[in-house]
């Protein structure tokens, strides 16, 4: 009889829960239309509407330009602060997940809220909190000065930029994880007498490796399209430290609209390549 309680109650559950979602045909027909509607309208329209700006003068002017001097060297540089940013918040995010996840200590909440800071701040004040502390009259600008340190307007302060906005990405996805695996497997290999960094590489992480891989796509995404901390630090010197995003701005106030639609067309382009390898690696992560 004990048993039986249990068992009418998850029937009843799966009744309820069937029969919720027996909605009218005509109500999922409007629904389906409007999130359709929607993402035609406010997604794939947009994207068509670049690409074909982007052609509109023909192949040669397109080519012509993504191949400009400043064009390639805004490429190189957004390709210059993925690369140093990504692996750093990468870096970070594990660490900070493993800290968060799997000791206690004074000050947790305020550490996690501190990950949570970038999310909340506007990515322009982010970057006016950098000239306040490293441009010309901020807190150690004289002393950089001093020293021949150029950060404001330089390549150093759009990487910080950069680096403060995308922090939170591969920590935010990796804490959830870590709390829902739990530290059993961790204990279990100390106790068995493998080293801690054993237990790392060999344990936690492959057990956290999708969920790093969605992390660091998200993080990659937000660098390559970061804009508004990156202008305020930036300078705006074109073939030095204007980042794509900041290019594509230039060409366009210059009234450069198939240069812009065009450099605009290969940030799509790895906008789209990004979700296609974040669903691979969602589905990788289903089905493994």
């Amino acid at each position: 009889m004990a048993g039986h309680v249990p068992m009418q109650h998850a029937k009843t559950t799966v009744k309820l829960n069937h029969s919720s979602l027996k909605e009218p045909k005509v109500v999922r027909w409007l629904l389906t239309f409007i999130a359709l509607a929607f993402l035609a309208l406010f997604l794939v329209l947009p994207l068509i509407t670049i690409f074909m700006t982007a052609f509109q003068k023909g192949l040669e002017t397109y080519l012509a330009a993504i191949t400009n001097p400043d064009a390639l060297a805004a490429i190189k540089l957004t390709l210059i602060v993925v690369l140093i940013t990504v692996p750093l918040n990468a870096v970070f995010g594990v660490v900070a997940a493993w800290l968060i996840t799997k000791f206690d200590f004074k000050g947790k909440n305020i550490l996690i809220t501190l990950i949570d800071l970038p999310f909340a701040v506007s990515p322009v004040i982010a970057g006016l909190v950098f000239i306040l502390l490293f441009g010309a009259q901020g807190l150690f600008g004289e002393w950089l000065f001093n020293q021949d340190i150029k950060i404001v307007f330089a390549i150093p302060g759009i990487i910080l930029a950069t680096l403060f906005v995308t922090l939170p990405f591969v920590a935010k996805e990796l804490i959830p994880l870590m709390q829902a695996q739990g530290s059993a497997e961790e204990e279990a290999s100390l106790t068995l007498g493998a080293s801690g960094f054993k237990t790392f590489f060999l344990v936690t992480l492959p057990n956290i490796k999708w969920g790093l891989l969605y992390g660091i796509i998200l993080c990659n995404a937000r660098a390559i399209g970061e804009f508004g901390a990156v202008s305020v630090v930036s300078g705006h010197i074109r073939g030095m430290t204007n980042t794509m995003p900041l290019h594509i701005e230039i060409l366009y106030n210059e009234y450069q609209f198939a240069a812009a639609f065009a450099v605009a067309s290969l940030m799509s382009v790895l906008a789209i390549f990004t979700l296609i390898v974040k669903n691979i690696i969602e589905w990788k992560a289903k089905h493994i």
